[in-house]
C-alpha cells in the first residue's frame, strides 16, 4: 500500500510522518525504514527504525537511481515493511512532472514486496496533475 501525506512546506507533515513512524514500529514484526533528507529527525524516531540520510549519497540525483536505491535497501533486508519517504520533492531533481512516474514505480514495487509506503509531498493535491490516486491513501 502507497500513503501520501501532502501539503506545502510548514503543513506538518513530516511531524505527522514521525508519530507515524514511531507509532507502526510498536506493532511492526519487520523493519521499518525512515529516508529523510538529512539527519536532523534521527532523535526523533524510535531507536528500532533505520534511519537513511540522502545527504550521504549525493549521486542520487534521479528517479532511476533512486528507485535503485530503494531496491538497495530493500535486498539488505528482506523483513522491511514500510518504508517512509519524507520530503520527496527535497530530494535531487524530484519535480512535480516526475511525481505521477515515480509514485507508479513505488505502487509497483509496493504490490510485489508487500512494503508499505508512506511518503510526503509538498505539494497539494491539485498540483500533482498526472498522478492516479486510485491503490493509494492520502492520509491528510
Amino acid at each position: 500500500m502507497v500513503k501520501l501525506l501532502i501539503g506545502h512546506k510548514g503543513s506538518g507533515k513530516t511531524k505527522r510522518m514521525i508519530e507515524l513512524a514511531n507509532e507502526t514500529v510498536q506493532t511492526a514484526r519487520g523493519s521499518i525504514v525512515f529516508i529523510n533528507k538529512n539527519s536532523r529527525l534521527i532523535y526523533d524516531l524510535d531507536y528500532k527504525i533505520r534511519v537513511v540520510c540522502m545527504e550521504d549519497f549525493p549521486h542520487i540525483t534521479n528517479e532511476d537511481e533512486y528507485i535503485g536505491f530503494l531496491f538497495g535497501i530493500m535486498s539488505s533486508d528482506n523483513d522491511i515493511e514500510t518504508i517512509f519517504l519524507d520530503g520527496i520533492m527535497r530530494h535531487r531533481d524530484f519535480a512535480l512532472e516526475v511525481l505521477p512516474s515515480f509514485i507508479e514505480k513505488i505502487k509497483i514495487i509496493s504490490k510485489e514486496s508487500g512494503i508499505d509506503f508512506v511518503l510526503s509531498v509538498s505539494a497539494e493535491l491539485e498540483e500533482m496533475i498526472g498522478v492516479d490516486f486510485d491503490d493509494m491513501e492520502v492520509l491528510n
